[in-house]
């Protein structure tokens, strides 16, 4: 079955409705183009200044009057047509412009009171004159330039002609997107068009692209973007004409002219030489046409060239021609050939994390073999769960100890090896060890912390190592709990069925400076009260800082205060998503008898 979900009649006219939307808006913007364009236009001829000038007027006046900028365009009117003066247009230029096989005007320059040329007067139009919008000569010979054709000043050709003008280099323009605007209409065209001081005018003609020049601009456009090249051998004549993508494609001067077709096994690599072979005499042999890839010996470096080629045949089908189209696709072998190496660098560091996170589940199996449930020792009940990450990279270091000890009081600790993986577990490995043994010592939690931190600056010399605690030791016998924090989140007290975070003084992170000293905190406890243990897994949550993930660890303890601390664990995890955390989790939640 399908994982894609079918077509329907809904989905498609949906799309279709969206896509008829984006037009419309579309169509719209271009109007608000074009009234702003035809406005700029018509208050340039108005106060007989540049289109950039006019555009700031009409920028102003929306500014002051407080309307939108096309509303206010909109009230820019038409200046009133003035008389036509009779034109004295000496013969020369009439002769000049019927020699034109395209549209052409010849140009007078219209300056300011500065004697800056800001528009020009059409002083006379050939008979192949048609604007854009299919204004005709007789229509524009007397007029202003910018009146005649508004979108001289949008498209930037105004600038081009006083450029010209004023420089006397003329301008040739292939391909020229053009847009005319006229009575808030907009008409683009793709137009040729060039421009030439004549005495103290401006010659200026144009020609609109027709279908099929687009068509094969755009063929050329797209050659150039795809990297493609054409090319034809003339068996007979021995001729060949190459397009100029080809020259590219194979390294060779356009002086050169075209390689001959038995001369492109020189430039081949020679291991795809039985390639080449084998397509040429597919080509003249068998008379097929054919597919094929080789390597070339380019002069910046080996290129790959996608070829397709046929045979030209005559009347008997003797090969009298052979065609091919080639293309450059270098850069997508290159880019697969990234992405293979890319594939197996991941597979390779996926294997290896994989076998870590093996590793790590065996160490963190041997040293901590209880993951949850219940341990008893004198003067209380302790609850006990683990969860390690279940993703591969946040597999941490959480580490617990709840033992007694032979002066009778009860050791009790909890810590975070800083990283995760096999690197955080051996840390963690080396923080219980070491504890448990210095605990025989029988000195205080402040002591046993300092002796930690010794070990562990000095176990890992080159190697910055750090971890977090809470190392303490319950007293049965006066019912004390003194602990010592190294920059640890502090335990919870719940007691009679409200919680809070102890008061402690709070010292630095173990492995973090050579000589650290640590201070004592006592706690009196009573029956009944319960102490929570916890590492930053349980309250730390992907765009919420720790404050706010201690708050809600302690509005859940106030819910699931419980006599049985297996089922106040089990609530809290509950409550606050601690199966489903990123990190560690490691709870302890231990109850005085």
């Amino acid at each position: 079955m399908s994982r894609f979900p079918p077509f329907s009649r809904y989905e498609s006219g949906a799309v279709s409705a969206r896509l008829r939307d984006l037009l419309v808006r579309l169509r719209l913007h271009m109007r608000d183009e074009a009234i702003l364009d035809e406005a700029v236009a018509r208050l340039a001829t108005e106060l007989n200044v540049r289109p950039g000038e006019a555009a700031e007027r009409l920028s102003r006046m929306a500014r002051h009057s407080g309307l939108d900028l096309v509303e206010v365009a909109k009230g820019i009117e038409r200046p009133p047509d003035e008389p036509r003066q009779p034109l004295h247009v000496p013969g020369w230029v009439t002769g000049m412009l019927e020699a034109v096989h395209a549209s052409a005007l010849y140009l007078t320059p219209v300056k300011d009171a500065t004697g800056r040329v800001v528009d020009f007067l059409i002083l006379a139009a050939n008979r192949h004159a048609r604007t854009v919008a299919g204004r005709t000569a007789s229509e524009l010979a007397g007029h202003r330039l910018l009146a005649a054709s508004p979108g001289m000043a949008g498209s930037g050709l105004l600038d081009d002609y006083i450029g010209v003008f004023e420089s006397g280099e003329p301008i040739h323009r292939e391909g020229l997107e053009f847009v005319e605007v006229l009575d808030y209409l907009v008409w683009p065209a793709t137009l040729n068009v060039r421009a030439a001081r004549v005495d103290e005018g401006l010659l200026v003609s144009w020609r609109a692209m027709d279908d099929e020049e687009l068509l094969v601009s755009g063929w050329q456009r797209a050659q150039r973007l795809a990297q493609l090249g054409w090319g034809e051998w003339n068996l007979a004549t021995q001729r060949a004409l190459w397009t100029p993508e080809m020259y590219e494609m194979f390294g060779r001067e356009r002086d050169a002219g075209p390689m001959p077709l038995e001369e492109l096994p020189a430039v081949v690599v020679p291991d795809d030489l039985p390639i080449v072979e084998d397509q040429i005499r597919s080509l003249l042999e068998h008379r097929e046409a054919v597919e094929t890839e080789f390597r070339i010996q380019h002069r910046y470096g080996v290129r790959h060239l996608c070829v397709f080629g046929e045979p030209i045949l005559d009347a008997d089908g003797v090969p009298v021609k052979v065609r091919c189209l080639a293309q450059d696709v270098t850069k997508n072998r290159r880019r697969e050939r990234a992405l293979a190496v890319a594939h197996e660098q991941a597979t390779r560091q996926r294997e290896r994390a994989e076998e870590e996170h093996r590793v790590t589940v065996q160490l963190q199996n041997t040293i901590l073999p209880i993951r949850r449930g219940l341990i008893h020792l004198p003067g209380l009940t302790v609850g006990v769960r683990y969860l390690p990450g279940e993703e591969l990279i946040r597999l941490g270091g959480d580490w617990f100890k709840a033992r007694l000890i032979p002066d009778g009081r009860v050791l009790l600790a909890i810590g975070d090896a800083m990283g995760h993986g096999l690197t955080a577990t051996g840390i963690m490995l080396q923080m219980r060890s070491g504890l448990a043994g210095l605990a025989y010592t029988q000195a205080s939690a402040d002591r046993l912390a300092t002796w930690l931190n010794d070990l562990i600056v000095h176990s890992n010399e080159g190697i910055t190592v750090t971890g977090t605690a809470v190392i303490g030791h319950f007293d049965p016998q006066d019912c004390t709990f003194r602990w010592t924090n190294a920059g640890h989140p502090a335990p919870l007290l719940i007691r009679d069925g409200r919680a809070e975070q102890i008061d402690g003084a709070q010292g630095m992170m173990l492995g973090a400076f050579d000589v650290t000293e640590y201070q004592l905190t006592t706690t009196r406890l009573r029956s009944g009260d319960v102490l929570l243990l916890y590492t930053d897994g349980i309250v730390e949550r992907r765009g919420r800082d720790l404050e706010a993930g201690v708050e809600a660890l302690v509005q859940a303890t106030d819910f699931c205060a419980d006599d049985d601390p297996e089922q106040m664990i089990n609530c809290l995890l509950t409550r606050l998503g601690g199966d489903a955390a990123e990190d560690d989790v490691c709870v302890l939640a231990v109850r005085v008898l």
